[in-house]
């Protein structure tokens, strides 16, 4: 914590106080400044997200109330995190949070955060034991992901002690405009203060990190606090703005790397790791296939089973998140086509991800699949997934190496959250080796009904075919996990892809609903 060292709250100094002529001075220097690195912020696209933790009645409202006063109101957004509300318990808990996200040049300030989880839910006994270390695991990974995309992370804790806070909580009872803001919840957890105390401290120390620290305030004089907050957030902002101007004076005397630059660090990176030489696709046997009558045949029963699974998935409320990567003209298409076919629409999307928009570009690269993804019951299908960071973007020099490489672990621990949450995971590649790929180009091209599927850009990309599978190799040996498992699918025989996929799905969802059973729920 920038208070040095792990903060034991109980021996903060809360008498600490500004008098009014003090706090008037401090705010005619401190409100301009704060004005001005918020355009500042707003002209180099730097997003900032600032949190308000602590205790009931320290007063983040008011905080809150006096920071904005010195920032434009169309540059920021206030959130307001109670509990969880229907939506939001049918995802991942940090769904609400992602999809909260300020874009490139704004600020979202938060009254209350993802930190609930492990204060007040901890504390309700809605948080067990067995999912708090994960939850902390999540929690860090989240703000690790923000920082190193580019994002201000500014983590404020409100200070009181046991005393000040029942005395604010009786003021606010004396009257009924403000007795609705003191719950019951609040009342215990003042009874219970120290149980309560050790809670914050413990969050404290586990998630007080450089990329994400945590700055204590002493919250007992209003004036004292909110001078503070406008100096740790003008540090902060300060900080970012001088590391962002001077990246950019470097980055005019570094070197532009042409696409045979990329293509020979590609093979330079490539040889480092022997085990990473290792080709999975090589081992995918093309030669498997299905007449179309045994095609058929299980088509149709694989089919009726999707439907009935279907109903069951919602009924239980099991959310299910596939993704479909392969090579172009691979089937992605033609496979999820099957297997939606007898699935009730009402409860399932299909999102063709493409390259991304200018709002998906003012966000991280995994904001516009985490706002995709399904509440409980439903299921999510993408055609193209957030695999495009380290396969297309790698490749094309679209993002830099260090965001590519640490993109293998953002990736495992998103969909670590999923699975924690329940849902089921499962990522197919579609395998066709390069002749089939040929024949099903030109057959595109031949036929106007189909010609719009094919592009120069589906020709071009043909020319890296051996850069994209050193990558794809790559990529299926660092995500696939047990509980998302990569999936490849031999494809050179339509007729056996789609009905693998099929069988795939199927089975998992068997499994899964035979697992729910077995734990009586």
């Amino acid at each position: 914590m920038k208070n040095g060292g792990i903060c034991m709250l109980e021996k903060l100094d809360l008498t600490k106080s500004l008098s009014k002529s003090e706090y008037k001075d401090k705010m005619l220097e401190l409100e301009p400044k704060l004005g001005k690195l918020q355009r500042e912020c707003r002209e180099l696209g730097i997003p900032v997200m600032i949190a308000f933790e602590g205790y009931g009645a320290a007063g983040k409202g008011v905080q809150i109330g006096e920071l904005i006063q010195a920032l434009d109101p169309r540059g920021f957004e206030v959130h307001a995190v109670k509990n969880e509300t229907q939506e939001e318990r049918m995802h991942p808990f940090l769904w609400r949070f992602w999809t909260k996200m300020p874009s490139s040049g704004r600020i979202a300030i938060y009254d209350s955060t993802w930190y609930r989880k492990v204060l007040v839910d901890r504390f309700d006994k809605k948080t067990k034991k067995k999912e708090l270390s994960a939850a902390y695991d999540s929690i860090c990974s989240f703000e690790q992901q923000l920082a190193d995309d580019g994002m201000v992370l500014i983590k404020i804790f409100l200070a009181i002690d046991r005393k000040e806070q029942k005395k604010r909580f009786e003021k606010l009872l004396e009257s009924q405009e403000t007795a609705w803001r003191v719950s019951k919840g609040d009342l215990k957890r003042n009874k219970e203060f120290a149980r309560y105390e050790k809670m914050n401290e413990d969050m404290l120390a586990r998630t007080d990190t450089d990329y994400a620290p945590w700055n204590i305030v002493e919250a007992t004089d209003r004036r004292f606090a909110a001078a503070k907050i406008y100096s740790i957030v003008i540090q902060a902002l300060s900080e970012r703005i001088d590391c962002v101007k001077r990246a950019q004076e470097e980055k005019e005397n570094v070197k532009v790397y042409t696409s045979e630059d990329l293509q020979e660090m590609s093979k330079e990176e490539a040889g480092k790791d022997k085990k990473l030489g290792e080709s999975i696709l090589a081992k995918a046997d093309l030669s498997l296939s299905y007449s179309k009558e045994e095609y058929k045949k299980r088509l149709d029963k694989l089919q009726s089973k999707m439907a009935k699974l279907h109903g069951e998935l919602y009924r239980r409320r099991i959310p299910v998140v596939l993704g479909f990567e392969g090579w172009d003209a691979g089937g992605k298409g033609g496979a999820i086509k099957r297997l939606t076919a007898r699935m009730d629409p009402r409860g399932y999307v299909v999102h063709p991800t493409a390259s991304p928009n200018d709002i998906e570009k003012a966000h991280h690269y995994l904001w516009r699949f985490w706002t995709a993804m399904p509440k409980a019951g439903h299921v999510t299908i993408f055609d193209r997934t957030w695999y495009g960071r380290v396969m297309v973007e790698r490749i094309e020099g679209f993002c830099t190496r260090a965001e590519w490489q640490r993109a293998y672990k953002e990736i495992n621990d998103m969909e670590k959250d999923l699975t924690d949450a329940g849902t089921v995971v499962i990522k197919f590649w579609m395998q066709i080796d390069k002749d089939e790929q040929e024949r099903r180009f030109k057959a595109r091209q031949e036929n106007p009904e189909k010609e719009w599927k094919i592009t120069e850009e589906d020709w071009r990309n043909r020319e890296k075919w051996d850069q994209y599978e050193e990558a794809v190799n790559e990529m299926l040996i660092r995500t696939s996990t047990p509980k998302a498992p990569w999936v490849v699918v031999e494809g050179n025989c339509k007729y056996y892809a789609r009905i693998k996929v099929l069988e795939t799905v199927v089975d998992a969802i068997e499994k899964r609903l035979a697992s729910e059973k077995r734990d009586g729920r």
